[in-house]
């Protein structure tokens, strides 16, 4: 240690954690980086941080290391504030804490990777006892590295193999095959699938699953194992083009399964617009079964997931873990279809 170091040491009762950083020339967020062995930190900030702290004899104190279970609070990180389904889910988190110490924190990642991974450092930076996040962007390899460092439960997000953190979930192949199977019954044969573009899912997204379960149910209802499946971009104005390309095909198909509410409220909006009509021209199923799918102008069909249910399942499961359990959970729910008049008639005549 040189006499500038020590003399660092006299005029200061203890290293902190601000004199490792202003040492390094860094921020305290990234000193706590390194400390952590956070993702994505590069060997140069290492060396700067490490070096910083064998200079200066820094040993962290155990309360600055924050103990598991004394801040009572839940962080939650959601991808998407838009989406009608999540306040349903964020109800469910809070109705489960609102008796309990606990209490959340929101983040919105807006869908963007790096802020989704910044936003959960942030979190574990300010000492939250667990993480519920809703549909992650992130590989499970890397939510599996934060999970070391902090209890998760993913919602929305299917890795039935992890062994690092808990999921919860609908059963999306399941609920694409109702949506299918009610289609049938109502004797629709032509059926396709709208669902989003290649770039906006992978394989453990809800997105995926529904597709699994809606090719699945063609095939074992006699309608081909490559059932047609269209790609649907999630920025606007390209999304709506993209549907009312659909819309005037003319080998438009008879039905049409929504892998979500989102765009299966928006084709409604513009088959009016267009003069298509729902059911008689084209019956339209959605999922999540969100509040505005109820109201009367839009009567969706929608698979219901339970959002509410999901958010209070999550989160007492996220509590046993924080509270020491360490085998990993996976739940399903089942969904369940709730039929409005997108799907037939009012008189219940069967289509053709």
């Amino acid at each position: 240690m040189s006499i500038d170091d020590k003399q660092t040491r006299q005029r200061n009762d203890r290293v902190t954690i601000r004199t490792v950083a202003a040492r390094a020339g860094v921020s305290v967020a990234a000193v706590s980086k390194v400390m952590r062995n956070a993702y994505g930190v590069s060997e140069a900030l290492r060396t700067k941080v490490t070096d910083a702290i064998d200079a200066l004899g820094y040993r962290p104190s155990r309360a600055a290391r924050g103990l598991r279970g004394r801040s009572f609070t839940i962080g939650v990180l959601l991808i998407d504030i838009r989406n009608p389904f999540l306040p349903e889910v964020i109800a469910g988190v809070n109705g489960v804490l609102a008796p309990s110490h606990y209490q959340a924190m929101i983040g919105v990642s807006d869908a963007r990777v790096q802020l989704e991974t910044s936003l959960i450092e942030s979190m574990i930076d300010y000492k939250m006892d667990g993480l519920i996040l809703v549909a992650p962007r992130l590989p499970s390899e890397i939510i599996a590295k934060f999970a070391v460092q902090i209890p998760i439960v993913a919602v929305g997000y299917h890795a039935a193999g992890a062994t690092a953190f808990d999921t919860v979930n609908a059963d999306d192949q399941r609920g694409a095959e109702i949506a299918v199977e009610a289609l049938i019954a109502c004797g629709y044969r032509n059926i396709e699938m709208l669902s989003l573009g290649e770039r906006e899912g992978h394989a453990v997204s809800v997105v995926r699953q529904r597709e699994i379960g809606f090719r699945r149910a063609m095939q074992r209802g006699g309608l081909g194992s490559s059932a047609p499946i269209g790609k649907i971009p999630i920025a606007s104005p390209k999304r709506e083009e993209a549907m009312r390309k659909f819309l005037s095909r003319k080998d438009r198909p008879r039905a049409v399964f929504c892998w979500s509410d989102l765009d299966a409220i928006t084709l409604l909006c513009l088959a009016m617009e267009m003069g298509v009509r729902v059911p008689e021209d084209l019956a339209v199923v959605g999922y999540d079964n969100s509040s505005t799918a109820a109201l009367g102008l839009v009567n969706l069909a929608s698979i219901d997931q339970s959002g509410r249910e999901l958010g209070q399942v999550a989160t007492q499961t996220l509590i046993s873990r924080v509270e020491g359990r360490t085998g990993a959970e996976h739940i399903l729910q089942i969904p369940s279809l709730v039929s409005r008049g997108s799907l037939e008639l009012s008189d219940g005549t069967k289509q053709g």
